[in-house]
Formats: C-alpha cells, structure tokens, sequence
C-alpha cells in the first residue's frame, strides 16, 4: 500500500518538492500489479491524481482572482515547472503499466481508451513547451483584464460598460460600443505580438508529437475520439444552411421592433420598445438566493448542491477591477467540490451564465462518486451539455425565483433563446477560424492573414448584422474570443452541446421530472462511457447534420413564437 503520509489535502500537497512527491509515484511503478492488487493500485493513483489535479486548478484560480499580482502568476508557473512537468513524465510511466497489464478496473472502457491515446501522444520534450503556453495565457488574461474605460468619469472595465449597451438611447449605446472597441484596439499590437510567439510554439508541440498540424494534436490532446475535423465542416455548413437564416429572421424582429434601418453591433442587446426593461438583481447576495429558489422548484438536490456552495464560500460574481473578464467552473476534485468564477454586473444575461456555470458545478458533485480519477474525466463536449442544460431548464422558474414577472419573464426567454440562434454562427466563425489558422500555419502567422479570414468567416455566417464603417473593430474579433487564445478548439463544444441541450429541453415540456432525472443519470456517469453514449443517456444525440438543427431550430422559433404572443405556460 501507498505511504499514509500521503498528504490529505492540496493545502499541505503545495508545500512539497518533487523530490517529496516522486517516491509516491516510484512506489506505484515498482508495485506488482495483477488482478488481486489492481483495485489498491487504481485507488492510490487517483489520491496522487487528485491531488496534483486539485493543486493546478487551485493555483490557476488565484492567477484569475488578480491578474495583477506576478506573485500569482510565479507561483503557478513555478509549479508546472517544478512540479507538474515531472509529474506528467511519471504518469505517463504509470498508463503504460496499466496498459500493458492487460488489466481492466470496472467501468474503464472509455477511461482505458483515453489513457492509451494520451500515452501514445506523449512526448518529454513538450512539457516545457506546454508550461510556456500556459504563461503566454496567462499575458492574454493580464491584457484582457487591464482593460478599463473612463465612462461618467468614474473608472470602468468592459464588462460593467456592457451595460450600457442595454440603454434605449441609442446614441448612448453607440458612444459605450465606440469607447469599448477603441479600448481593445489600443492592445491590437501586443496581442498580435502575443498570437505570433503562440502559433510557431504550438506548431513545435505538434512537430514534436510527430504531427502533420496543431489541429491533429489538439484533437488528441482534447481526446476527441469520437468525431472528426471533417464532421466539425459538417456542423459548419449545417450551420449555414439551416441556423443562418433563423438568426436573421430573428434580427430581422428585432430591427423591426427598434424601429431601426439596419442592426449595428450596438443595437444586439437593448430591450426593444415597448419590452419591459430587466432588471433581475442588485447585489450578487440576492442573484445567488433568487437562483437557489429556482432550483428548489426544479429539483431538490440540484438546489442543495448549491447550497453546499454557498456555504463553503465556493463562489466568485462580483466584477472588480483585475478579476479575468470571464466565467468559469473549476473542480477540486480531492474536496469533490467546484468552484464557481463570475463577473456579475446586474443583467439577465449574468442569470443566464450562473445557471450556465452550475450546470458544470452539478455535474462535479454528480460525478464525484465514480472511484478513480480518470472516471472523472469527461470531453469538454458534455460538460457543456450540463451546462447549457441547465440554462433551458431553469428557464421556465424565473417567476417563481423572484427574477421577473410573468411579462417580464416571457421577454427574458425570448431574448435567450434568439441568443442561441444568433450564437450558433458566431461559434461556426470561431470554429472554423481555428481550422484554418492551425491548416494554414504559415499564413496565420500573419495578424493581417487573421483579420482577412475572420472578415470573410464573419461576412459568410454573421448576415443580419450592419457592420459597415467599423472594419478595424469587426476583422479583429478573434483577438477578443478568449478560446482562441487559450483553449484551442474548444469552442465548437458549445455548439455541439447546445443542440444536446435543445433536444434535452424538447424533452423535457412534455416530461420535466424525467428529462432532469436522465440528465443528472447522465453526469453521474462521468466519463465512464464515450460521448455519443453520454449524449444517448441524457436523451440526446450527438449530431452535426443539417436535420438535426431543423428539428433544433423548430423547437427554439415555437417556444419564442409562444411567448411572443403569451400563448405559452410559462412553464413549458
């Protein structure tokens, strides 16, 4: 059996040198290991897992916390170097022992398939590699997050200026849009610097994994095992073909209720005339009891779960100056608990994105039973399914939370649900940047390369929207979409995940109580299983074709039309 001075806990973990933790993993290598030692072995590797895992996402949060303080930032990079870097070199030792055991834990098909991808993508010499590519994240983040305004001559950051993008004056709302691209424009050259050190580093990584492109290694790395680049161009044109036209029809309402010639960018997010304005909350307190009365109508143990949160002090909404400008749900998986990162600002799109981010908290504490820690580990595709899920169905108790009046709460669904439509394209032109820029590495170590081919993406997906006159601020958009910076190929997952979600969603107005009870068997199942069987368990499918999105995109235009006109239960 393993040392008992293992340490219990990320806290006293952090205080050890790797010359501490390397006898840990010494001591597993050098233990034989057959069918009677198996389900020992499997238990001491998760606790060593665990901890390495709870210790990154602890560190990595603090750098979020204040991006401002270096001292932050060098203690997490000095942690991946000292410690992680070598800790992936003996895990990688010890997923050949497993595997070349013959051996097979319960429940560790989909585990097993996943540990034999990574270790045959693992190369040494890229974890120094991988450890600079977290740091040049990290300068993204600090950019990002210095990025401030003067507006009514009080200091502002661009989340808190977004609100003024929901005020009826329309001049107003153009002078916030025009301050807040000009602000993003003034870093056009330290982030054109930043993506040109990122594309010949990661095309190295990709080199050094015996590679053709970073695109192939991503997708190992993201252990996408279960579809292609190739279906990723299918969801693309499904996309174009079938979702394009509804997010114009739905501009198209929109322009008519405003009253307005064209869309411009800052004309997206005010509440039409005559549309009651929403004003949810006033203090992150009372946005976090609202929600948690919301999930006591939907499900008792979801909303204790958040409970568990609040208690534990497991949450961070407010928006303060050098906080990254984003959202997120971290997992410490030695606690089994999450944690739950915001910048709140008073909008019903922040209602919107703390449902969003509990779907995630929820599927920690669903999974947290599975034994071993690699049965944890789950695509970054279904964990969006929980969490855009969970958006569609606390939908329909926004009433009963507090939130809004029954009025008030048909305008705030309809104003989501066309968000969806209009964010299927925007994820398509995210997406589909990426695969060119990693295809065509050479011509997207060119920033000007990149703003050309994020302009004729924008111009093939994004119809409906007026951007004439505003070139600079439209062409240079994938500076502003974090994944492409930090998460690579991450972002087609919201798209896959929100058609899941529709079709969960369908489900569910015809049969709530058995729609969530699929939904949490399936997060309960963690990664035991592959993604389209995750996807089959909540009620889904996992699909990229044009029928699919017809299906999807019916379900969305009915229920906006319902509320439209007040036809709809709110409920429904």
């Amino acid at each position: 059996m393993m040392h008992t001075w293992l340490p219990a806990n990320s806290h006293d973990f952090l205080k050890l040198s790797w010359m501490q933790v390397k006898p840990y993993f010494d001591e597993l290598e050098g233990r034989t290991l057959d069918a009677g030692t198996l389900a020992a072995w499997m238990a001491d590797w998760a606790r060593v897992g665990k901890l390495l895992d709870e210790s990154y996402w602890y560190l990595w949060v603090q750098t979020t916390l204040d991006t401002r303080d270096p001292a932050l930032e060098t203690r997490f990079i000095t942690f991946l170097s000292a410690i992680h870097e070598h800790a992936q070199t003996a895990e990688q030792r010890l997923k050949r022992k497993l595997l070349d055991s013959g051996l097979k834990p319960d429940r560790y098909d989909a585990p097993l398939r996943n540990l034999r991808a990574e270790a045959d993508l693992f190369r040494p010499a890229n974890l120094p590699l991988l450890t600079e590519e977290h740091r040049l994240g990290h300068e993204y983040d600090r950019i990002r997050a210095g990025q401030t305004v003067t507006w009514n001559g009080v200091e502002t950051s661009l989340v808190q200026l977004a609100l003024a993008l929901h005020e009826p004056d329309r001049a107003l709302r153009e002078q916030a849009w025009r301050l807040s691209m000009a602000r993003t424009l003034q870093d056009r050259a330290a982030l054109n610097d930043l993506w040109t050190q990122l594309m010949p580093l990661r095309g190295q990584i990709a080199a050094n994994a015996g590679l053709p492109d970073y695109r192939a290694y991503r997708w190992g790395q993201m252990l996408r095992l279960d579809y292609t680049p190739a279906d990723c161009e299918t969801f693309h044109r499904s996309i174009e073909a079938v979702v394009v036209p509804a997010a114009e029809r739905a501009l198209e309402r929109r322009r008519v209720r405003l009253g307005v010639d064209s869309i411009r960018p800052w004309d997206v997010d005010v509440d039409p005339p005559g549309s009651p304005p929403l004003y949810p909350f006033q203090s992150v307190e009372e946005l976090a009891a609202k929600a948690e009365t919301v999930l006591e109508c939907l499900d008792p143990q979801l909303a204790e779960y958040f409970r568990v949160m609040r208690r534990e002090g497991l949450l961070d909404l407010d928006n303060r100056p050098g906080k990254m400008p984003s959202s997120y749900c971290a997992t410490y998986p030695v606690r089994a608990r999450p944690f739950l990162f915001m910048n709140v600002v008073g909008t019903h799109e922040d209602v919107v994105t703390l449902f969003h981010e509990l779907g995630h908290a929820f599927h920690a504490f669903e999974n947290a039973r599975l034994p071993y820690h690699d049965q944890m580990r789950i695509g970054t595709e279904f964990h969006e399914v929980a969490a855009i899920t969970m958006e569609l169905l606390a939908a329909p108790y926004l009433v009963e939370g507090g939130f809004y009046t029954p009025h008030e709460a048909a305008h705030a669904r309809v104003t989501h649900l066309e968000t969806m439509l209009r964010w299927w394209p925007y994820i398509a032109v995210v997406d589909a940047f990426q695969h060119w820029a990693y295809t065509h590495a050479d011509a997207a170590c060119d920033p000007a390369e990149c703003d050309a081919a994020w302009a004729d993406l924008w111009a093939r997906f994004m119809r409906g929207e007026d951007w004439r006159g505003l070139d600079d601020a439209m062409t240079t958009g994938w500076q502003r979409k974090l994944h492409i910076f930090r998460n690579p190929f991450y972002y087609i997952d919201y798209g896959l995940a929100q058609l899941g979600a529709v079709q969960i969603w369908a489900r569910a107005q015809h049969d709530e109580a058995d729609a969530i009870a699929r939904y949490k068997h399936a997060l309960s199942l963690g990664g035991t299983v592959s993604l389209p069987k995750l996807y089959e368990a909540a009620g889904a499918r996992l699909a990229f074709d044009a029928d699919t999105f017809a299906a999807a995109v019916a379900v969305i235009e009915r229920a906006i039309a319902e509320l439209d006109t007040g036809d709809a239960v709110l409920r429904g």
